[in-house]
């Protein structure tokens, strides 16, 4: 049974940082492009960051480039995001996603967590 298990959100100030992990299992963790999506109340699930499978390549929305990193480990079979200077438009459910893609629509992920909240205050 594959598990994706979000961790790391929370209330933050504007301007501050928060880490976020997502810890996988029942999946070869190495095989797979990973992602971060997030939604917020009333909105669609839009794509914050992803990275291939062998850390290759990294792409992230323009909304958070220069602010949030993208990173993985596959030893540890867990992806993060490191996410600073956040602003109150960051607060949302940030979902941790699975898939063998060619574009990082959500629709194309294959594996989902439930989520974590972050609140950005501003």
């Amino acid at each position: 049974q594959v598990q994706l298990v979000e961790s790391g959100g929370g209330l933050v100030q504007a301007g501050g940082s928060l880490r976020l992990s997502c810890a996988t299992s029942g999946l070869t963790f190495a095989l797979y492009d990973m992602g971060w999506f997030r939604q917020a109340p009333g909105e669609e699930r839009e794509f914050v960051a992803g990275i291939r499978w062998n850390a290759d390549s990294t792409d992230s929305a323009d909304s958070v480039k220069g602010r949030f990193t993208i990173s993985r480990n596959n030893a540890a079979n867990t992806m993060y995001l490191q996410m600073n200077s956040l602003k109150a438009q960051d607060t949302a459910v940030y979902y941790c996603a699975a898939g063998r893609v060619s574009t990082w629509h959500r629709s194309a992920m294959n594996f989902w967590g439930k989520g974590t909240l972050v609140t950005v205050s501003s």
